[in-house]
């Protein structure tokens, strides 16, 4: 069989378009001063599937995507392949009629000890709960970064997906961390 032909199979996660993302994630106890360009986002994340529908927002202007996030491997929520597609009003629109939960929050960009990370502020049931995050490039998954606070990387709880879904009980767990 010829690689155009198999190329079809793929499975989600996969493919040229699928982008994978190494990150590390810590819980800061507020918003850094130095943190700068907010921007706000909302994430729908569907009932039941693996997609998020996005939307950030800057002063007037708004950008709408579709993701999909897939863990190569379940254990480690550090890494995932993630594919995106851009979205215009109306297509947002349409998708958002989807039952989905919500998680709102400010990004801000943040320069700390030689690196870039985001900083994100998050509202409604989270208010209080601040995590500071490093994408890494593919060949350096542990450069060594300056002391942010606790490193939150490997606890499912502090990803975005979880987050939305935790219940009462949960999310008072998480805010008193």
């Amino acid at each position: 069989m010829n690689d155009d032909v198999v190329h079809w199979l793929r499975r989600p996660g996969t493919g040229k378009y699928a982008k994978v993302e190494r990150e590390r994630r810590f819980l800061l106890p507020a918003v850094p001063a130095e943190a700068v360009d907010p921007r706000y986002i909302e994430d729908r994340y569907i009932v039941g599937t693996r997609l998020r529908l996005r939307r950030v927002e800057v002063g007037s202007q708004v950008v709408y995507k579709f993701c999909q996030k897939v863990r190569p491997d379940a254990d480690i929520p550090s890494t995932a392949a993630i594919t995106n597609i851009y979205l215009d009003e109306p297509e947002y629109e349409t998708l958002r009629l989807l039952p989905a939960v919500t998680l709102r929050k400010t990004r801000r960009v943040w320069k700390f000890g030689g690196h870039t990370f985001v900083v994100d502020e998050f509202h409604d049931d989270f208010t209080g709960l601040v995590l500071a995050e490093i994408e890494l490039p593919d060949h350096a998954p542990d450069l060594p970064l300056p002391a942010l606070g606790t490193e939150v990387t490997m606890d499912e709880r502090f990803t975005g997906g979880y987050l939305a879904h935790a219940d009462a009980a949960e999310r008072a767990l998480i805010i008193a961390l």
